[in-house]
């Protein structure tokens, strides 16, 4: 796997080649482009072995200038996987990272680890994928399998021992967990028949789909009801720089404003920026088409936080009822052994989703569906 330090760095010449295609598309969305007051540098990881398309609400701020705009220089590295990114923030080789909601939740509760819930980007979109044309039709047909997971320690297996236990079953004893990373991997394994299934956020199953699988989901009726990725700062971040906090994750709204109203454009400025995420060997049309299928299940997700969460106006609004009820899941299924506070676990800084979302998204909508890329 190449390094991925690498995809967190502009290759300067590329993201040159992609501003230049961009560039009057940027003069017009960002006039404060020509500022010269020195920007401020802020770091967020990114729960992700690899930033590859179906994370570019991370990448397009700084390729269409957002956080530029916002005076600041933010410096996106992949974590891994969750508690990685948040190990990151509490021991301060981060100012915020993206990532599980639960893990979040996980933290404060068994750790008392002082992170609260900054934007809450998406809902919970993981699944179980299993061989569309083999045995398993539910939840029920999971005993005695082997699952396929990124790692030990992701974000989605709250839902499958919830899933589990509501049908009867121990997670502890009645399924085995191996963990099978990104990329080919987890698509050999289940090819190969070393595991029997997958559990997976929704972009990474459409990479599945993507590599030749033919998969049927399966998943907790209520499981979409719950708030998931999101990102995550510490109180004192919080209380030592509320500026830093509304500019980054404006900066990311923006960027999914963008990508829902031109993914394809978002897509190909992801492409000029990081060519070395481009699949080898397959031709550009064939590429567009896999990866339009992987970044609209992130989009989905981002939507229908949206809605659920910010009553269809707000991106990144934190809903204390719905962050209220993924707590009592996770008590409910021996995750945490006692309840966090919902109302204590959300950034507390005034107005900020109505910060957040101060932007001219016409604009934004209107800068992606003029793209000529």
């Amino acid at each position: 796997m190449l390094d991925g330090v690498f995809f967190a760095r502009f290759n300067k010449r590329h993201l040159l080649l992609a501003c230049s295609l961009f560039l009057p598309l940027l003069i017009a969305a960002s006039p404060s482009q020509a500022q010269t007051k020195p920007l401020k540098k802020a770091r967020l990881m990114v729960a992700t072995g690899v930033l590859d398309v179906t994370y570019t609400e991370f990448t397009l701020p700084t390729i269409l200038g957002y956080w530029k705009d916002e005076g600041y220089d933010v410096d996106v590295q992949p974590a891994g996987g969750s508690l990685q990114g948040f190990q990151q923030v509490i021991g301060g080789g981060a100012d915020m990272a993206a990532g599980s909601g639960s893990a979040i939740v996980g933290a404060v509760a068994t750790a008392n680890l002082p992170l609260r819930v900054a934007m809450t980007m998406r809902n919970t979109d993981w699944a179980v994928a299993v061989d569309k044309k083999g045995p398993i039709q539910s939840a029920k047909d999971l005993k005695g399998k082997t699952i396929g997971v990124f790692n030990l320690a992701t974000g989605g297996l709250p839902w499958l021992y919830a899933l589990l236990r509501r049908n009867g079953y121990d997670p502890s004893k009645d399924i085995e967990l191996v963990a099978t990373a990104m990329g080919a991997s987890p698509v050999q394994a289940m090819q190969a028949g070393r595991v029997q299934g997958l559990l997976y956020w929704g972009s990474a199953i459409a990479s599945f789909e993507n590599a030749g699988l033919e998969v049927r989901e399966i998943i907790g009726d209520d499981w979409r009801a719950y708030p998931d990725y999101s990102i995550g700062v510490t109180q004192a971040t919080i209380d030592k720089d509320p500026a830093m906090v509304i500019a980054v994750t404006r900066g990311i709204a923006k960027a999914m404003t963008f990508l829902a109203a031109n993914p394809g454009c978002a897509i190909k400025l992801h492409w000029a920026a990081f060519p070395a995420t481009k699949v080898a060997g397959v031709d550009d049309e064939t590429l567009m088409k896999r990866d339009l299928h992987s970044v609209l299940r992130s989009i989905r997700s981002n939507q229908e936080a949206k809605e659920m969460f910010g009553k269809g106006t707000q991106q990144g609004a934190y809903d204390t009822a719905a962050w209220g009820k993924l707590i009592d899941f996770m008590v409910e299924t021996k995750q945490i052994d006692k309840r966090v506070a919902p109302e204590t676990l959300g950034a507390n800084i005034p107005d900020l989703y109505k910060k957040m979302n101060d932007f001219d998204a016409a604009a934004v909508e209107a800068s992606a569906k003029a793209c000529k890329v």
